[in-house]
């Protein structure tokens, strides 16, 4: 059996954690010795992404990120289970229409937004309430390359991230100096949720970035555990890229 790190003192609330991107961040924290509650939609995926972690320090909240009870329940068993939240990373995400934007339905886009923008905010605004106005934190919201460029086919998405980016910077600017507010721009990263992109077209789509392979979750959650570090304690209201390089290639033919 691995020994677990010495506790930090520190506690963490990650969304959408039950694997990919988020399951990289909660990972991460673990392995530095915090304590972590995160959140999915599946309790079945959720129970074993805790059972992975280490259930001694790591609770699941079951829930859709855009309710806005699930937010409460999750702030609150959270404060209940460890009695404090100095991290939040908003990683929940939703990408559910793939085409152009002049076919776009607006309901789907409205989803999107509620899932992608308004969830973090909400989630933000509760862990600010209940422990980050008085006692500081970080805040880490996972955006994308495509919120800074645009992505044909996954217009909905981008605009998304592109607006949870400047959410990133409003926020940062409101409750500093208490309070760091970041966000991390991955460019793809193997997960379920990212699959559409690169499946049975790894090798080609990999060989597009300098760095010559594709992102995994530890990627991302190296740079959220930078940015919820004192290492950062500098550093806000920035969007960290994420992407292997393969923003260096934009404009060569």
């Amino acid at each position: 059996m691995t020994e677990l790190p010495a506790l930090s003192g520190k506690v963490a609330l990650v969304t959408g954690a039950s694997r990919g991107i988020g399951y990289g961040v909660a990972e991460a924290l673990v392995a530095r010795g915090d304590r972590v509650a995160i959140t999915g939609r599946n309790e079945d995926a959720l129970k074993e992404a805790v059972d992975k972690l280490g259930a001694e320090r790591v609770i699941g909240i079951a829930g859709k990120a855009h309710d806005l009870e699930h937010q409460t329940e999750a702030v609150e068993r959270t404060m209940g289970a460890f009695g404090r939240v100095d991290h939040l990373v908003n990683n929940a995400g939703t990408n559910p229409v793939f085409g152009p934007i002049a076919d776009l339905d607006l309901d789907v886009a409205r989803k999107v937004f509620e899932t992608n923008v308004i969830s973090a905010l909400g989630f933000a605004q509760k862990t600010w309430h209940a422990w980050q106005k008085d006692n500081g934190g970080t805040i880490v919201n996972i955006a994308s390359v495509a919120g800074i460029a645009p992505s044909p086919f996954i217009a909905a998405y981008g605009v998304s991230k592109a607006a949870l980016i400047n959410l990133t910077q409003q926020l940062a600017h409101e409750f500093a100096p208490k309070v760091r507010v970041n966000a991390i721009a991955p460019a793809v990263v193997k997960t379920q949720f990212a699959k559409a992109l690169y499946e049975g077209r790894e090798a080609e789509a990999a060989a597009a970035y300098p760095l010559a392979r594709l992102g995994v979750p530890s990627d991302i959650g190296g740079a959220a555990a930078f940015l919820t570090s004192e290492q950062s304690a500098w550093v806000t209201g920035q969007t960290l890229v994420v992407d292997g390089g393969i923003f260096l290639n934009a404009g060569v033919a």
